[in-house]
């Protein structure tokens, strides 16, 4: 069983989120604010629930045979689509309707959605062709497609319909209940799934009475500006771990050094996902509870930055945009508003005198102020930084410092 869970939004500069008025529609206003200040707030959270389908083998042919045509015909109005220089579905449809109905078989709905499943690629790039793999996603809808409780599903193949058996868990037992937008055809390590893509609830987000900052990282996944650490060690010792030994098989080269390389893909990324997931939970609820806004840094562009060749690997690995992304979609559905502050100096700023130098940062993880002698951890002193950014009236920096949870991590120096 998998779950995932993604985020439909969207980014508005320098704006602020307002109450909709009574009688509108479900647009939040947009109102200025500082320079420097991203809020990351939507209308639309979808999640996407992983159902797996158990087939018996005639059934599983069948829908094997259903999506390598289906993505057979996606190449060929693809080509069409690139000859004629065009995106345009309407027109597509009166070119190879008729001929996708004959020539692949496919019903009169499953031509329809090869054509849409063309066209929302090229609406996105009409300057390459796009090819498509034969076991690429197929999109299934209403027509084609229907629930048969919470056991089985009834799908359309070329072989008319079936009625396929489905492993679901509680988790998607109490979602498929609501408005299922889009549902897609996978294969993955040979096991069909169905991703279900559902409206999430959205709860009132509330008024914030203050901002959790959280600045993310390498060595420290992320750190709250309450001094809450979120380590990053676990994922470092499985990377370690896992490049060793594809080391060791790939130089082997043995048919079950090859069988072994294959089960170890993607386990490296599955973990850091399920890691991201926990920390993005904790931090969410924390803000939730304590009624504050959560403050991350804008790092759009860190991943291009030069690093030693020693730490290229782990630089690559580091899927901080991910955890970004769960914060956000956690938060959105918690009802609690994130912002995105300039990253500029959070980490060589100190807190208490506001002087800023890059000698106040000693290394990685120490931070001394060259002027007025505060010491601390210098991630921690990120968080309260970018903390202390956000757009909402904050307690004042001393009272930030001596509160029970930084004080103990902090050392001052007369």
């Amino acid at each position: 069983m998998f779950i995932i869970l993604f985020l439909n939004f969207q980014i508005h500069i320098r704006c602020a989120w307002r109450p909709p008025p009574l009688g509108g529609g479900g647009n939040a206003l947009l109102l200025p604010l500082d320079k420097g200040i991203r809020l990351l707030y939507t209308t639309n959270v979808k999640q996407a629930l992983m159902v797996k389908l158990a087939p018996n083998p005639e059934q599983y042919n069948s829908l094997l045979q259903t999506m390598e045509r289906f993505n057979e015909a996606c190449n060929y109005i693809s080509q069409l689509a690139f000859e004629n220089h065009t995106s345009s579905q309407v027109k597509l449809h009166h070119l190879a309707y008729y001929y996708l109905r004959e020539h692949y078989g496919l019903s009169a709905q499953m031509a329809v959605r090869v054509v849409g499943k063309v066209v929302e690629q090229y609406r996105r790039d009409k300057s390459k062709l796009h090819n498509f793999k034969p076991h690429s996603a197929m999109v299934y809808d209403q027509r084609i497609l229907s629930w048969k409780g919470l056991d089985k599903v009834s799908m359309l193949t070329l072989s008319g319909r079936l009625i396929i058996p489905i492993r679901i868990g509680t988790y998607q037992e109490v979602r498929l209940n609501r408005i299922v937008k889009q549902t897609d055809l996978i294969l993955r390590n040979d096991i069909f799934y169905l991703a279900v893509t559902v409206d999430a609830p959205e709860a009132t987000p509330d008024d914030p009475i203050g901002a959790l900052g959280v600045d993310l990282g390498i060595i420290n996944l992320a750190v709250d500006s309450d001094g809450k650490f979120y380590s990053g060690k676990e994922i470092d010792k499985l990377r370690e771990k896992i490049d060793t030994l594809k080391s060791v098989l790939q130089s082997c080269g043995t048919k079950s050094a090859k069988r072994h390389l294959k089960k170890l893909k993607g386990k490296e990324s599955r973990f850091r996902r399920s890691v991201n997931h926990v920390v993005s939970k904790q931090l969410v609820t924390k803000a939730k509870d304590t009624h504050r806004q959560i403050a991350l840094e804008d790092l759009k562009g860190v991943g291009d930055s030069t690093v030693r060749k020693s730490q290229r690997r782990r630089h690559k690995s580091w899927a901080f945009f991910q955890l970004r992304q769960f914060i956000t979609y956690k938060a959105k559905i918690a009802g609690v508003l994130v912002e995105l502050v300039n990253p500029e100096y959070t980490s060589q700023t100190c807190p208490g005198c506001q002087h800023v130098s890059k000698s106040n940062r000693k290394s990685q993880s120490s931070f001394v102020c060259q002027a007025c002698g505060f010491a601390s951890n210098a991630d921690l002193v990120g968080a309260i930084n970018i903390a202390s950014r956000a757009t909402v009236n904050l307690p004042i920096v001393s009272t930030i410092l001596t509160s029970p949870s930084v004080r103990d991590k902090a050392v001052c120096f007369s």
